[in-house]
């Protein structure tokens, strides 16, 4: 919480993305918890992107500017808008908007500090233009794990001081266990066998194709995989599913879900396979808050989250066979998903609060408008 001492910050996050997964969520999540303390909130963003009915939707202030792609127009509408509204902190979330805001930055004879916030894994490249951006033109650089931070640091050669690790927060009271056999009835699935499930936007990356060859394998074949999510592999995962000849009952793609929750607490286990770019995922701790058994793999921030046969199970990436046994093992063990699902559920309240992600970024950001007064 802010003291009294301090006054609230006015904070501007922006979001060139047009898509929706983790990454905009925490945007949205982190915004509603800094307006509920006092601070000033709005985001920029595309009319076109998801991000922005959704903040619409939530109460949180958001203005459509046309910065999906780098160029003069989006340049010109972003600088007006900074000169126009004068935040304290600039928080930006993808690469175009990065851009945009450091070299609107430039612009402006009295720029507000930005503050880079990176979401994902990928590499960064090492170019002399980037070097720029994250080491002069970034006041401070978050990552949303310890993991991607080294690798700025040891790749990269951002300063240790220049950077930090926040992963996100996730309503603790919301995401809970619950009666398996009450969800079930609230989401319709069926009541007496295995659920399986992932919680994903549909990219390849999330590691959805291995997981279907994964499942065709079981040795249980009375058990359901539900896909929870929608995004641009879904013609592509629908064909697969026919290819492996997985009978249609057993496979159920809910699309894009409101209630999370009822969703995971209907479920035996979750497994996340992703092979590529993670961060810490949201989808994977809510899960583990609602006491689940987790399977995903050693990727991005996920060994800072999962601890393997101790709060999860980890298997190689792009492993179908080894992801198999993995399945096979837990749904053949009812006391061993129990002991992994409980184990989960510490490791979530002890490590995903809401409360503690909001702490971490409130002192974060004054920091960083205190040291840029000093400059």
């Amino acid at each position: 919480m802010t003291s009294e001492f301090q006054a609230p910050l006015r904070l501007l996050h922006t979001e060139s993305s047009l898509g929706w997964g983790g990454q905009e969520i925490r945007i949205l999540t982190e915004a509603a918890g800094m307006i509920k303390r006092g601070f000033q909130v709005q985001l920029v963003c595309p009319p076109e992107a998801t991000l922005f009915a959704a903040a619409q939707d939530q109460g949180v202030p958001v203005t459509s500017l046309p910065i999906a792609r780098k160029n003069l127009t989006g340049l010109l509408a972003l600088r007006h808008h900074l000169v126009t509204t004068q935040p304290d902190v600039i928080i930006t979330h993808s690469s175009t908007d990065s851009w945009l805001t450091a070299i609107a930055s430039l612009l402006m004879s009295h720029p507000p500090p930005m503050v880079r916030l990176r979401h994902l894994s990928t590499p960064v490249h090492r170019n002399i233009p980037t070097h720029w951006l994250y080491r002069k033109a970034s006041r401070l650089i978050i990552t949303t794990g310890e993991g991607i931070r080294q690798r700025l640091i040891d790749v990269n050669g951002v300063h240790p001081d220049r950077t930090l690790s926040i992963p996100t927060g996730i309503d603790l009271e919301k995401f809970s266990p619950g009666d398996q056999h009450q969800a079930r009835v609230v989401v319709g699935l069926p009541l007496s066998i295995p659920i399986i499930g992932i919680v994903a936007t549909l990219r390849d990356w999330k590691g959805h194709f291995h997981l279907l060859e994964a499942f065709a394998a079981l040795r249980d074949q009375t058990a359901q995989l539900v896909i929870i999510g929608d995004g641009p592999e879904y013609d592509a995962l629908t064909q697969r599913i026919i290819q492996l000849a997985i009978p249609a009952q057993r496979i159920l793609m809910t699309g894009r879900q409101e209630n999370i929750p009822d969703w995971l607490r209907a479920m035996d286990l979750f497994v996340l396979p992703s092979w590529g770019h993670e961060g810490v995922p949201q989808a994977l701790m809510q899960a583990m808050a609602c006491g689940l058994p987790v399977i995903s793999t050693p990727v991005g921030g996920i060994p800072e989250l999962i601890q393997h046969d101790i709060t999860g199970v980890l298997t190689p990436p792009k492993d179908s066979p080894a992801l198999s046994r993995a399945m096979d093992a837990l749904l053949a063990d009812p006391q061993r998903r129990q002991q992994l699902g409980e184990a989960a559920l510490l490791r979530a309240r002890h490590q995903c609060s809401m409360e503690t992600m909001l702490n971490k970024m409130e002192s974060a950001l004054y920091s960083v408008t205190t040291s840029h007064k000093l400059h």
